[in-house]
């Protein structure tokens, strides 16, 4: 089922944008687990809109409200639920785009997929907002991985052509993507915030929108992770990746600039360090085979700038078959680079708690 993942730790996400509520089963998670819900909320805060300059003026608390699998906030062996409710919906401001799909939207594909049945309300259950119980799920994810020293953590790596600091594929460690995790706006170098959030501004006051880069790193996962062909790490982790709207690519390691290096120059040398084998760099991204070598695991995404945007565009008419202008109105993020960050983070969680 296209809204499920994972095997041995199965999410399945449901609802739709404008829904009564949105929410996610977990299946398979093992009993015991003391869950920190304050921490939980601090991580999907991250992700909610409404809270900056930058984001949606939607303003949605999501709060889960778990109604099965906890006892006493302690994991109890049955199916995990929770619930988020959706409590600032505009669905007039969509009406439209039964007939008038968006370009770059997924209207006029979920049109003809479903016969015209799919949800047009703030795009149903391809919206952005379904990200936030696949958030849920993976802050869950999280704090288990993290009690088996496994650290996940995103930032912004580039928005519109500015580009942040990237990490250090060798040396990346824990305490530096805890102190991302803290910030607003993550970024290792925020020297370039400033010039990143004037991009962002002259974008929404042409009426546009903006795109980037998110780079993620994980550290603590031993070697020997994963299988090849068809169930390599990178597989899972990409799968996971792409439920997340608008991402349109990834990389691992130093990726597609490997094309252009000679093979002695992206090979990475093997070293002993402190008794442990590594490498001496990290060109491959922690995955050789598609099994973790135990270097950080880094990986790039590209995310699209978002596509409802205030400009007049060009579109046809799915009763007349004619072009019709269309105007965008209503609640849109000019960037949502920043509220992916938590997204890369949390379906990152869940490929590799499946994985372990």
């Amino acid at each position: 089922m296209s809204c499920s993942f994972g095997e041995k730790f199965r999410i399945t996400v449901f609802g739709q944008s404008h829904s009564e509520a949105i929410g996610v089963v977990i299946d398979g998670i093992p009993a015991g687990i003391k869950l920190d819900m304050e921490k939980i909320g601090k991580f999907m805060s991250r992700r909610a809109p409404g809270n900056n300059a930058y984001s949606t003026k939607r303003k949605e608390d999501d709060i889960p409200s778990i109604i099965s699998g906890v006892v006493d906030g302690i994991t109890c062996g049955a199916p995990l639920c929770a619930v988020i409710k959706n409590n600032d919906q505009h669905s007039k401001d969509y009406s439209k785009f039964r007939n008038l799909p968006r370009p770059s939207h997924s209207d006029f594909a979920a049109h003809i997929k479903h016969n015209g049945f799919n949800d047009i309300r703030g795009g149903g259950n391809f919206s952005g907002r379904m990200t936030a119980p696949m958030c849920f799920a993976g802050a869950v994810a999280m704090q288990i991985l993290e009690e088996k020293g496994i650290r996940i953590g995103a930032h912004i790596e580039k928005i519109a052509g500015v580009s942040d600091s990237r990490f250090d594929p060798v040396s990346v460690n824990s305490d530096i993507l805890a102190s991302i995790s803290e910030k607003n706006f993550p970024l290792i170098d925020d020297g370039v915030k400033e010039k990143i959030l004037t991009k962002i501004e002259e974008a929404r006051l042409d009426g546009d929108s903006v795109g980037g880069v998110i780079e993620c790193a994980v550290t603590g996962m031993p070697a020997g992770i994963g299988e090849p062909m068809f169930e390599g790490v990178e597989n899972a982790i990409s799968q996971a990746i792409f439920a997340i709207p608008a991402i349109k690519g990834i990389e691992f390691g130093n990726g597609f600039d490997c094309a252009d290096l000679r093979g002695s120059e992206n090979n990475d040398s093997f070293i002993v360090e402190d008794d442990k084998i590594k490498t001496k760099t990290n060109n491959h991204g922690g995955i050789l085979g598609g099994i973790t070598s135990s270097m950080p695991i880094i990986f790039r995404v590209a995310v699209k700038p978002t596509p409802s945007i205030a400009k007049p565009q060009m579109t046809v008419n799915l009763e007349t078959m004619t072009a019709e202008e269309l105007i965008i109105e209503g609640r849109h993020d000019p960037c949502i680079v920043p509220r992916a960050v938590p997204c890369v983070e949390a379906v990152t969680a869940l490929a590799l708690i499946n994985l372990i």
